[in-house]
């Protein structure tokens, strides 16, 4: 299983959790099966089918252009990383 790790913001959602085993072979299914397990997810993380635009991806370090088609591999770190904001 895949193991996902939570946004500090997110975590009231995942009941305090900041990482979780998540099964799933792309994006999609670790979204689809982290609201299953944590209702919620989905709404926050994604929106009309695809990845809101202020979070990305990293899939073992790497951020993916592809968002919920990105495959996951079973032993994969999956982080969503909220957009940071401020600067002038």
């Amino acid at each position: 299983m895949a193991m996902v790790f939570i946004p500090s913001l997110m975590q009231k959602l995942s009941e305090g959790n900041s990482k979780i085993e998540i099964e799933g072979g792309t994006v999609r299914q670790i979204v689809n099966n982290l609201d299953a397990q944590y209702p919620g997810f989905k709404d926050r993380l994604s929106e009309g089918g695809r990845i809101k635009g202020n979070i990305s991806v990293a899939i073992d370090g790497e951020i993916t252009p592809l968002g919920m088609l990105e495959k996951v591999g079973a032993d994969s770190e999956v982080h969503f990383l909220p957009a940071l904001g401020g600067g002038a």
